[in-house]
């Protein structure tokens, strides 16, 4: 896919700027997830975003170097780490559609076979996170070091309390993880995939880590330090099924809107990619009825429509 390129680094800042203008009027910014308390005390009003180039610069405006809670942004990173070790044989035990249903639905599991149909929703994550840490022993531990490399920030970190809340509030996870286990789909013991699960989602890092940690992606698999994650055709692969399953069940709205992969969580991120280009991360806590970021996914669209740069 082409990519058009009526930019140049020159002016993302200015860019950036004049969209943090645009959603500081904008009304109606949507509410914080109200499961996890640490994610419901966040004020709907606060945003930021970053772009980091492909070698390494960054640029942001407004709370762009703020820690928020990841959430399942991270999928995306446990996708890649699992997919360099296994390669295609993944796909044997997760799909690669959209669901079309909430991101913790149990209605498909049933009629699939304890198959999910792709990594982004709970249970599809559930069983990267499960084959990852097969391979690794340590899933959550693994994920970490990468995102501090990635990102250059040593400091990232698990929050506790959130995967706390989480674990309290997680019943309907336990339920995904034990309805795949009994069709042979999951070989770890699900209290300890929970907590894998769990701290992997909890990890806080700010717009300008995320967008740094994600460039790999842009690099059609290559890391900061110059070596190789993933093969092109791997790369592609995370970036299709990012853009048409990374907004949950949203995903054909905001590739209308924004024409890039990417991936939301509901602490209120929500990370893109330029492949070859840049790639992105905004931030604001306010969500929409399917858990996706009201503010970040207009200023995604107004950055590609300001841009230019768009797959299509």
């Amino acid at each position: 896919m082409a990519i058009m390129t009526t930019t140049s680094s020159l002016t993302f800042r200015p860019v950036l700027e004049r969209i943090a203008e645009e959603m500081e009027r904008t009304p109606g910014r949507g509410r914080p997830a109200d499961y996890i308390p640490a994610l419901a005390a966040r004020d709907p009003r606060r945003f930021g975003m970053a772009v980091a180039e492909l070698d390494g610069t960054v640029y942001g405006v407004g709370d762009w170097r703020e820690p928020f809670s990841t959430q399942s942004i991270t999928k995306v990173f446990t996708l890649a780490l699992d997919l360099a070790r296994e390669g295609d044989e993944l796909w044997e035990h997760v799909g690669r559609e959209p669901s079309g249903n909430p991101f913790n639905s149990l209605v498909q599991l049933e009629y699939e076979n304890g198959i999910p149909r792709n990594p982004f929703i709970n249970a599809g994550a559930l069983v990267v996170t499960d084959r990852l840490h097969t391979r690794t022993g340590d899933a959550a531990g693994e994920l970490l070091s990468f995102l501090r490399a990635e990102s250059g920030n040593p400091a990232l970190d698990f929050d506790q309390d959130v995967a706390a809340s989480e674990s309290a509030h997680g019943d309907r996870n336990a339920a995904l993880a034990h309805f795949m286990a009994s069709y042979g789909n999951i070989d770890t013991p699900v209290p300890v995939l929970l907590d894998q699960y769990f701290h992997q989602c909890s990890i806080t890092a700010s717009c300008a880590d995320l967008a740094l940690a994600t460039t790999f992606l842009a690099r059609h698999g290559v890391r900061a330090d110059g070596t190789r994650l993933l093969t092109r055709s791997q790369a592609k692969q995370v970036n299709a099924v990012m853009l048409t399953c990374g907004t949950y069940d949203a995903a054909g709205e905001f590739a209308y809107r924004v024409g890039l992969p990417g991936k939301s969580g509901v602490g209120g991120g929500i990370i893109a990619v330029v492949p070859g280009r840049c790639t992105l991360c905004v931030w604001s806590p306010g969500l929409d009825e399917r858990g996706n970021s009201v503010a970040g996914v207009a200023a995604l669209d107004r950055f590609t429509t300001m841009t230019g740069l768009s797959v299509f």
